[in-house]
């Protein structure tokens, strides 16, 4: 079970439009339970190294199948997870990274987005997921 293109893409557009809304430019990164990278958006003048983190970010949420914020409480000094940013050719562990369920509960992808604070990041992510 897959995301399709279809369905990444209508993420991105709310993605973006959210991103609009807010008046922040994000780089968005959707990919397949596989952690294949199935679609991608850079806004006009958002930040080049975001691209790396919002693929990262959606990476990670799918690598664990849980939002990269919930990681990166884990991966605290002390915390079960620490330093696990460091695997798997580097994970990210803050903000903005969601898992994407189908109607029956199934993970099928996730989403990344940075270009802002790690709280725009997350709201213009869940607005994404909020388009399926």
């Amino acid at each position: 079970m897959n995301i399709t293109l279809e369905k990444a893409e209508k993420v991105i557009q709310a993605a973006i439009e959210k991103s609009t809304e807010m008046d922040v430019k994000m780089n968005i990164a959707v990919v397949d339970s596989g952690a294949n990278l199935v679609a991608f958006a850079k806004m006009d003048g958002a930040w080049l190294g975001s691209t790396d983190i919002a693929m990262k970010k959606a990476k990670t949420a799918r690598y664990f199948d849980m939002p990269t914020g919930e990681i990166g409480k884990l991966a605290q000094p002390g915390q079960s997870l620490f330093n696990i940013e460091h695997s798997n050719g580097g994970l990210i562990s803050f903000p903005g990274g969601l898992p994407i369920e189908n109607e029956d509960g199934h993970i099928i992808g996730a989403i990344g987005v940075s270009g802002s604070s790690v709280e725009n990041d997350h709201a213009v992510a869940e607005a994404g997921l909020k388009a399926l």
